[in-house]
C-alpha cells in the first residue's frame, strides 16, 4: 500500500462503507507514475466466512498498475443486526449497524 498516493491514510468515514468503488477525494495522484487519472479495481475477491462475507480487492493506478491501497468490506448479521465495517487506505475505515426489524429497538423512546 502506498502512502504517497493519498491525502490521509485510513480517514475516518463514520458509517460510510463502501462495498465496491474508490474514495476519490482522498486520491493525490499516483506516487510511481505521477499522473491523477481514474483508480481501477482488480484482485476483487468475495468469500463467505461461517456468514460473515468478505469482500476484498486492491486499488490500482489506470497507467502503471501501481498498487494504491488493499479494500477489505464485511457484511454480517449479529443477533437482530446487519453489521457493515470497511478498511481501506484510500477510502477509510468506517463501521455500521442496521437493525433487521422494521422499528430498530435503540431508536424507540423510553416510555417512563
Amino acid at each position: 500500500m502506498c502512502n504517497g498516493c493519498v491525502q490521509k491514510e485510513y480517514p475516518d468515514r463514520g458509517n460510510t462503507c463502501l462495498e465496491n468503488g474508490s474514495y476519490l477525494m482522498n486520491y493525490l495522484g499516483c506516487a510511481n507514475c505521477h499522473h491523477r487519472d481514474f483508480v481501477m479495481i482488480s484482485n476483487k475477491a468475495t468469500e463467505d466466512d461461517d456468514g460473515e462475507e468478505i469482500v476484498t480487492y486492491d486499488h490500482v493506478c489506470k497507467n502503471c498498475d501501481h498498487v494504491i491501497a488493499r479494500h477489505e468490506y464485511t457484511f454480517s448479521v449479529v443477533d437482530e443486526y446487519q453489521e457493515y465495517t470497511m478498511l481501506c487506505m484510500l477510502c477509510g475505515k468506517a463501521e455500521d449497524s442496521i437493525s433487521v426489524l422494521p422499528d430498530d429497538p435503540r431508536q424507540s423512546a423510553p416510555l417512563f
